[in-house]
């Protein structure tokens, strides 16, 4: 049967189809439960979330589902670049971006302080809660944290850009690692080199950790149909991680108008882009992203200080419909997103899969 895999198995899922987590406030307790209670697993992007807030979600998702569904957290950069950001830095910074300020008529701001969140007390919340698993990006948890997971039945999961990541999670005692492909949207999870060094498309990286490692492999990026599943299973993937399809429909917290760009009549055309947040994501290409192609990326703050830097200006970009200065996050999709519903998307996934095998 083409529904059992490692990850069914382990995961106690009816479908080897798994809701990738979203960043920010774009993730939904009713998003994750219909994707639970369907067969799959739903996940909670939670990196932007106070501990107190993770709490009350993890009730919520608790009162609508009792199928395994993940909680998704960002593990803390070793060496923050922006633990190192200087005002001379940042001088320079509102120098580049001083013609985009003043084309929307606001003033440059003053250096932002943005506040993270403490991902220990983050942590502190999910081992309280006892999700069914932990899934994490942006490096691995240190050990203490995975055995405590372990100790407590919380199955982990962590992302993976590069066979060398899929290894050292492997090592590390992860239960499952995710490959993210470099078609995947929103930002790049890489964690040992640069992320501009760890682009690999998601089918040479299945092969890749497929063949080295012998934890679980969940594909992630660019799949968008029963098709594409099916290809990742044959490679040898136990399950597939699917995100901006998910991310454009009624149930997700993406704005009306981000979904409309994801379910475009076309292709979507997306660039990989520092400019947005500070570090290299992948969103729907617009005038700022292209400027940056040509532009000094080096002059850009680091996480989360840029991100900080250009909220007023999208805030007036919304404001006044002037769309070229927001991310829409988006993968690249291997076909056009038509479902607005997530029970049709997920339905069509097992039968787009069903009609092919």
């Amino acid at each position: 049967m083409w529904n059992k895999t490692q990850a069914t198995e382990l995961l106690k899922i009816k479908y080897p189809i798994i809701q990738g987590p979203f960043g920010g406030t774009f993730s939904s307790v009713k998003l994750v439960s219909i994707v639970s209670n369907l067969g799959g697993m739903g996940s909670f992007g939670l990196n932007s979330y106070s501990p107190v807030e993770i709490l009350e979600i993890d009730k919520e998702i608790k009162q609508l589902t009792n199928k395994t569904y993940a909680l998704n957290l960002w593990v803390p950069l070793k060496n923050d670049p922006a633990d190192n950001y200087e005002k001379k830095d940042f001088e320079e910074l509102k120098k580049l971006f001083k013609p985009y300020f003043d084309k929307m008529k606001i003033p440059l701001p003053e250096i932002p302080n943005p506040k993270t969140q403490d991902f220990e007390m983050q942590i502190e919340s999910i081992l309280k809660t006892k999700p069914p698993v932990a899934s994490f990006i942006f490096g691995i948890p240190p050990k203490e944290i995975i055995s405590e997971l372990k100790r407590r039945g919380i199955t982990s999961m962590a992302t993976a850009t590069t066979l060398e990541e899929a290894v050292m999670i492997e090592e590390a005692g992860i239960d499952f690692v995710v490959a993210s492909g470099s078609e995947a949207g929103g930002h790049r999870a890489s964690f040992i080199k640069l992320a501009e060094e760890s682009l690999t498309s998601t089918h040479l990286l299945i092969h890749q950790v497929v063949d080295n490692v012998n934890i679980p492999v969940i594909a992630a990026g660019g799949i968008s149909n029963g098709r594409d599943i099916a290809d990742i299973l044959k490679l040898g993937a136990s399950a597939a991680q699917i995100g901006t399809a998910f991310l454009a429909t009624n149930e997700s917290n993406a704005s009306t108008i981000h979904k409309s760009k994801l379910l475009s009549n076309e292709p979507i055309k997306t660039d990989l882009t520092k400019v947005y947040t500070g570090r290299l994501a992948r969103a729907i290409s617009n005038n700022l992203s292209k400027d940056f192609e040509k532009k000094n990326n080096e002059r850009i703050a680091p996480y989360p200080i840029q991100s900080a830097f250009l909220k007023p200006l999208r805030k007036i970009s919304i404001e006044q419909n002037k769309l070229d200065y927001v991310a829409f996050w988006s993968g690249q999709p291997s076909s056009i997103l038509k479902y607005k519903s997530a029970n049709q998307l997920f339905n069509s996934l097992v039968y787009e899969f069903l009609e092919i095998s």
